[in-house]
C-alpha cells in the first residue's frame, strides 16, 4: 500500500532529524570523549627506575596498557611491529622517549605530553620517532582525509549496482571493477602524487580496492536481499556509523569503549589499520585488519549472488502461472 502525500510529508519531519541527531552523536561524541584507554606502550630499561615509571602510568586506571623490555633495542622492534605505539627507555641519563607518529600523530603528541608530566622539572626529554609519518604528511591528514572518500565510493558502487539493475555475476564484476579501479587511481593520488603513503604501491592499491569492495558489495547485498531501503542501511552502517568510529583520525584505543573495538570490526576502521601497515609499517599486523574486510566483501558478495537468484526466479515463473490460466478457464 503506497503512502498519501501526507503521511510521507510527516515521514520525511520525523526521519530527517533523527539521522542528522544519529550523525551528530556519532561524529561528535567520540571526539569529545577522546583519551587513553589502554593503549598499548612499552617501557625499557633497568628494573628500579622503570619499575616506578610503570607505577606512575598505572596510576591512571585503564589508561595505559604496560609492555616491558630488556633493551631499547626491543622496544624498537615492538614499536615496528605494531605491538605498542611507543616507548619510555629509562637509563641513568634519565627517562627517553621512542614514538612512531605514522601509527597516529595524535598518539605520539599525547605519549609525549604524558612523559614530559612526569619528568623532573626543566628537564628536556628527549623524543626518538621510529618509524615518522612521511613528510609530505607529517600529520597523517591525507590518509585520516581518505578513508570518507572511499566509504563513499563504496557506497556508491553499491547503489549504481543496484539502481542499474545489475544482478547476479554481472553486479559482482561490477562491485571488483570499481574497487580495483578506485584502487590503482586512489593510489596514484595519495602515493605517487602527494607523497601521504610510502609503502610497497602495489600493496596500497591492494587495500584500498579491498575496502571499496568491502563496503559497495555489502551495500549491494542488502539491497539485493531487501530491496531500495537496503542502500540507506548499508549507508549507515558504512558512513555514518563506520567512519566517526574508525579511529582513524587518532586511534583506536583512544575511543570511548565499546566504540574503538566496534569501529575495527567496520570496514572503514579496518581499512585504515591495513593503510598503516602497508604504508608505513611494512605490514606489520595487517593480517586481521585484511581479514575483517575480506570477510565483509565475501559476504557482500555473497548476498549479491543469492540476492540476484531470488530476483530471476519470479520472471521465470510468472509465464508459467499466465499459460495455466486459459486452460483453467477453457
Amino acid at each position: 500500500m503506497s503512502l498519501t502525500p501526507n503521511r510521507r510529508m510527516v515521514g520525511v519531519v520525523l526521519l530527517v532529524p533523527v539521522v542528522v541527531t544519529l550523525a551528530l552523536w556519532a561524529f561528535a561524541w567520540p571526539a569529545a570523549r577522546t583519551a587513553p584507554r589502554d593503549l598499548p606502550i612499552g617501557i625499557a630499561g633497568s628494573a628500579p627506575a622503570a619499575d616506578r615509571l610503570q607505577q606512575r602510568f598505572e596510576e591512571r586506571d585503564g589508561a595505559f596498557e604496560i609492555h616491558r623490555y630488556d633493551s631499547e633495542a626491543a622496544a624498537r622492534d615492538a614499536i615496528e611491529d605494531r605491538t605498542v605505539y611507543g616507548a619510555v627507555v629509562v637509563s641513568e641519563k634519565g627517562p627517553a622517549l621512542l614514538t612512531a607518529s605514522a601509527a597516529g600523530p595524535v598518539v605520539a603528541q599525547l605519549l609525549h605530553e604524558a612523559v614530559s608530566a612526569g619528568a623532573p622539572a626543566g628537564t628536556a626529554v628527549p623524543v626518538t620517532d621510529v618509524v615518522a609519518a612521511p613528510a609530505a604528511d607529517p600529520r597523517g591528514a591525507v590518509l585520516s582525509s581518505s578513508i570518507l572518500p572511499l566509504a563513499i565510493a563504496g557506497v556508491a558502487a553499491g547503489a549504481a549496482v543496484t539502481l542499474l539493475r545489475l544482478r547476479g555475476a554481472r553486479a559482482g564484476a561490477a562491485l571488483l571493477g570499481v574497487a580495483v579501479a578506485v584502487g590503482l587511481l586512489a593510489t596514484a593520488v595519495t602515493d605517487s602524487w602527494l607523497g601521504a603513503l610510502t609503502g610497497d604501491w602495489w600493496s596500497e592499491a591492494g587495500a584500498i580496492a579491498l575496502t571499496v569492495l568491502a563496503i559497495g558489495a555489502p551495500v549491494a547485498g542488502l539491497a539485493a536481499l531487501i530491496g531500495t531501503p537496503g542502500i540507506g542501511l548499508g549507508a549507515l552502517l558504512m558512513v555514518l556509523l563506520g567512519n566517526p568510529f574508525s579511529g582513524v583520525t587518532s586511534a583506536p584505543e583512544l575511543l570511548p569503549r565499546p566504540i574503538g573495538t566496534i569501529g575495527q570490526l567496520l570496514p572503514p576502521g579496518a581499512s585504515g589499520s591495513l593503510l598503516r601497515s602497508v604504508s608505513f609499517f611494512d605490514g606489520a599486523a595487517a593480517g586481521g585488519a585484511a581479514l575483517t574486510l575480506g570477510v565483509w566483501a565475501v559476504l557482500g558478495l555473497a548476498a549479491v549472488l543469492v540476492g540476484g537468484r531470488r530476483g530471476t526466479a519470479a520472471p521465470d515463473t510468472a509465464p508459467t502461472a499466465a499459460a495455466r490460466e486459459p486452460a483453467l478457464a477453457g
